[in-house]
């Protein structure tokens, strides 16, 4: 049965990091195919992770604290993967607990959880929100219970590449780019760019045709960003959504800002023109149902169902009509798969560690396909079914 316990005074801490030293000694290699851990909290953030030899199930486990007011602080994904498991057991051991499977053999468990934001067979990304501190289960106090293991058996944790030295503080370096494209200037052909996970805040980082780079800072660290021309100029605007609070937030180049509240704490935020009129509405895929909702400027919306539990949705003018439609990417096949004409149109690009783009790479009305590789901050850009080109940009995983 796990007793984890709420904090440890110093001369606690150097108590039980003596009687485990001999964890410390040996450091072995880094598997190749082993994921770059991040710490399961957000950029910046500082944190203990202690254990003791009476651990359960293992010494090698972590308890995160990192002051009084732990309860309700954000837990996200350490590294990218696939949620294989939700599970509550009430007041006894992990209580509420979350296992993400990162692939070779490898996953990750978060236990005594307050809530969950992710379904059984859901995609996640490395830094999402995926949960939140609590003291549910066989717990005297709020605390994240955190392992790293491989083929079920827990591993020393690595964060970073580093190998963590336990009953230590450690500041979070989960500071990640997520991938965004957009017509920055209004010329009618789209860019790349990135939103960056920092400590102060969401950093847009557009990279104009000429190669500068705007910034543009929006939203916590911990949001979900999405871009679209809310007002019809032409130029793509910036956006976020939070996910504890299901608000989005709109942002013009005029400064104009819009908030609301849409979706449910699960769902994946997307833009685009749903109706034809030449500006973009918000919208969420959900995949508890495999479903994206097109929320209207009224408020209203329409549900179109496509993909499965495991998709990462995109939307784009598939036809050229002007109507933005559903589609989804696996990236196990690395395959597109996009709903046309009331038929299912695929695609394959990219590997099995990209994130799906879409943009206007050439002079016309149909939306081009496209993936980011975060392994080497590469955007590849599909112009023609036997022609990509390539740009590096964003931060490398």
């Amino acid at each position: 049965m796990l007793a984890p316990i709420r904090r440890r005074t110093p001369r606690l801490v150097a108590a039980v990091t003596a009687c485990l030293g001999l964890l410390a000694l040996g450091s072995p290699a880094i598997a190749a195919d082993k994921p770059t851990f991040q710490m399961p909290f957000t950029c910046g953030e500082r944190w203990l992770g202690s254990t003791r030899a009476s651990h359960s199930p293992s010494s090698l486990s972590v308890d995160w604290n990192r002051d009084a007011y732990d309860q309700g602080k954000m837990v996200v994904a350490s590294a990218s993967g696939v949620v294989t498991s939700v599970v509550d057991l009430g007041g006894s051991s992990y209580g509420l607990y979350v296992v993400i499977d990162h692939a070779n053999g490898w996953t990750s468990l978060h236990a005594h959880l307050s809530r969950s934001f992710v379904v059984v067979g859901q995609r996640v990304d490395q830094g999402q929100v995926v949960a939140l501190v609590g003291t549910s289960g066989g717990s005297t106090g709020p605390h994240l219970h955190y392992e790293q293991r491989l083929d079920r058996t827990d591993q020393h944790a690595f964060f970073d590449k580093v190998r963590f030295v336990y009953n230590s503080w450690l500041t979070s370096r989960n500071c990640v780019d997520v991938p965004l494209v957009g017509d920055w200037n209004g010329d009618a052909l789209s860019e790349v760019g990135t939103f960056r996970r920092r400590a102060t805040g969401g950093t847009f980082r557009a990279r104009m045709p000429d190669g500068t780079i705007t910034r543009t800072l929006l939203g916590k660290a911990t949001d979900e960003p999405l871009v679209g021309d809310w007002n019809g100029d032409g130029t793509t605007d910036r956006g976020v959504w939070s996910r504890t609070t299901r608000t989005f937030t709109l942002v013009q180049s005029s400064g104009k800002r819009t908030s609301f509240v849409f979706g449910q704490s699960t769902d994946t935020p997307l833009a685009g023109d749903w109706n034809g009129d030449g500006r973009d509405d918000v919208g969420v895929f959900r995949p508890s149902n495999a479903t994206f909702y097109f929320r209207n400027a009224a408020g209203g919306y329409r549900a179109r169902q496509f993909g499965s539990v495991s998709s990462l949705p995109v939307v784009g003018d598939w036809d050229g009509d002007g109507s933005f439609e559903p589609g989804v990417y696996d990236p196990a096949t690395t395959t597109f798969k996009l709903r046309r004409d009331g038929t299912a149109q695929t695609v394959r690009l990219g590997t099995k560690t990209s994130r799906p783009v879409v943009g206007y790479w050439n002079a016309g009305t149909t939306s081009d396909l496209g993936v980011w590789n975060g392994a080497t901050a590469t955007f590849v850009k599909r112009h023609t079914p036997t022609r990509t080109t390539t740009i590096r940009f964003g931060k490398p995983r």
